[in-house]
């Protein structure tokens, strides 16, 4: 990703310091890929645009749904085989009862494509090591071992390429099954350990096998898992990619295949050159996005990946939705994931809120897809995502809270507007827009057309402008200081993005102090709490001009574990900018993470 990626080479007044440091990652020749950023972005470029995907665990597990030996077995349900400790030779009787007869591929791929997915991505080998197509490396595979007997990869390859959708193949580098690795304790199986004179094997049969999801499906990424046993290598990561891009050179491959955990952990470090072409966030969408780098948010719709039948916690459409549109707006992409049953079939709430997302994408997915990250912090009533054109750019303001009063202000933009309409209104009739000291504002309907997220398409010329905003209240007057937008002071204290982590953090010294500015337009006397999180209990200050309010921050256990702390009250007397500090207590400080800082009018009803 170069930097028109997420601003496309516009003017902006806001800072880019978050973006330093990244093509220490991606540019240059690296040992493990020698092409240009030019050829990077070449090759990326049908990934970057596709923004939705679908992700398909499938296998074994998906036979025993969650149950072994009448007890329902806690975790996700592919792991089963794991957390139920699970014999080889017991869990290879599963391969006999696992015969998909109602799977249809044709179906499965209209199902993701109707729901606006462009690709899909699907577990040709789990942990516990079944291929789910024919491999000559092992006749532990659906063709040998299965009644069913058929390769599923390929039919489902084929009529991926028929319907339009690019096939991806998941690729498990921990494998319970294989003989060069044995489990890592009496009771696990993860994290598995490799008999030392077996490891050179081992890789050897994953590069025939990779060889064979190649050759027989022209697998456009593959997507590896199971890198975080001691005995893989940064190394051994290195020269899978690069005999897979020898392979077939327009290959796309993830950050896990070496030890870049995740991305945040891997492809956002500047002091290292990690292999992989992005980042996997898991179950998480980053707060800040990933800047820099090409990121993809792997996420479920219940709780677990593999089907488990009695797993019925289901994400809403609402959510689902949202979390596409926040995705796109921070420069990602989303895998959405999919549990199939034994027989082969989609489970029906999956459906059901896949047909959801279908129809929202059918009318609003060009504020989806080949959009750019947006060039706003933050917008108190939603996201936006954005494109370029030949005189100007193209904003999509996805509004999740309507505004009361008819006008959406879009803060700190300086550009002039040329035109806004609803993205869903085939008439694409003209919305009143004007330029204002905030920014631009838009007059919008009284009411959302769509309560999910109705989508204003604003138009304007020249290359983007946008002025860095202030915090400021909402229509109710809450105002919440988010973690992101803190200023924080001294040597060691910052902000912390990614794996759970949405806070300031490494307040590890006393002396370290963290402040916000924002702006009152509805003064008065508040309520004030704070979302923080702690092993010790440290003590601090809040601090409002004259006004100071102690408190302590309890001791949550762990430091991406939450809590809401409520403080006090704090009046603000006038309109206008306001400055918060919040200080540690330095007698007998223990550091804690801090997430946010809410102030809400006093008085006012909890929604």
């Amino acid at each position: 990703m170069n930097a028109r990626r997420i601003f496309f080479g516009v003017v902006l007044l806001v800072s880019l310091s978050s973006i330093g440091g990244w093509r220490h990652v991606l540019a240059g020749e690296k040992e493990w890929n020698k092409e240009t950023q030019a050829e990077t972005d070449v090759r990326m470029k049908w990934w970057r645009d596709a923004r939705f995907g679908m992700f398909i665990h499938w296998g074994l597990y998906a036979v025993p749904a969650g149950t072994w030996n009448g007890q329902r077995v806690d975790g996700i349900g592919e792991w089963i085989m794991d957390r139920a400790n699970i014999p080889v030779e017991d869990y290879e009787k599963l391969a006999g009862k696992f015969n998909p007869v109602k799977f249809d591929a044709a179906e499965w791929v209209r199902i993701a494509k109707d729901a606006g997915m462009k690709y899909m991505v699907i577990t040709s080998k789990h942990h516990d090591g079944f291929c789910l197509f024919d491999s000559d490396a092992t006749d532990y595979n659906v063709v040998d071992a299965s009644p069913y007997g058929k390769d599923l990869l390929q039919s489902l390859a084929a009529e991926c390429r028929k319907q339009g959708l690019k096939f991806c193949t998941y690729y498990s580098i921990m494998d319970w099954h294989h003989p060069a690795q044995y489990r890592g304790s009496d009771k696990r199986y993860n994290p598995t350990k490799v008999h030392p004179e077996r490891k050179a094997e081992y890789l050897d049969f994953m590069k025939k096998q990779l060889k064979e999801l190649l050759d027989t499906c022209d697998t456009e990424v593959l997507w590896f898992d199971g890198e975080w046993p001691a005995w893989w290598l940064e190394e051994d990561g290195r020269e899978i990619y690069a005999y897979l891009r020898e392979l077939k050179p327009a290959l796309i491959v993830n950050n896990r295949i070496g030890k870049g955990r995740k991305g945040m952990e891997g492809l956002n470090k500047g002091d290292q050159d990690y292999v992989g072409d992005f980042g996997t966030p898991e179950q998480q969408i980053p707060a800040t996005g990933l800047p820099g780098v090409d990121w993809e948010s792997c996420m479920t719709m219940n709780r677990t990946w593999g089907y488990k039948s009695f797993d019925n916690d289901w994400k809403s459409s609402e959510t689902l939705i949202r979390n596409i549109i926040d995705i796109a707006s921070k420069g990602g992409n989303y895998l959405l994931n999919v549990g199939p049953t034994a027989e082969g079939l989609i489970p029906g709430p999956s459906v059901e809120r896949l047909g959801e997302i279908g129809r929202w994408m059918k009318a609003n997915g060009e504020s989806v897809y080949a959009t750019e990250a947006s060039p706003f912090k933050r917008l108190v009533w939603g996201r936006c995502t954005t494109k370029a054109c030949e005189d100007g750019a193209t904003l999509y303001l996805h509004v999740f809270d309507w505004p009361a009063d008819g006008q959406l202000l879009v803060p700190g933009l300086r550009n002039k507007p040329e035109q806004a309409y609803l993205l869903a209104d085939d008439a694409k009739k003209a919305l009143a827009v004007q330029a204002s000291d905030q920014g631009v504002v838009v007059a919008v309907p009284a009411e959302a057309p769509d309560p999910i997220c109705t989508v204003v398409v604003l138009k304007v010329k020249g290359p983007l402008k946008v002025e860095p905003t202030l915090p400021s209240q909402q229509a109710d007057g809450t105002i919440k200081l988010r973690a992101a937008d803190a200023i924080c002071h001294g040597h060691q204290i910052r902000y912390e993005a990614g794996h759970q982590r949405d806070n300031v953090g490494f307040w590890l010294d006393p002396n370290d102090w963290v402040e916000w500015t924002f702006r009152i337009t509805q003064p008065g006397k508040f309520t004030v709490s704070a979302e923080t999180a702690a092993t010790g209990s440290g003590s601090f200050e809040l601090i409002v001009g004259d006004q100071t309010i102690g408190a302590t921050a309890p001791t949550t256990g762990d430091y991406s574990r939450f809590t809401t702390l409520e403080l006090g009250q704090i009046e603000i007397a006038q309109t206008g900018k306001a400055c918060l500090a919040v200080k540690a207590v330095k007698e007998g400080w223990k550091p804690f993470n801090l997430k946010s800082i809410t102030f809400k009018p006093a008085g006012a009803r909890e929604k």
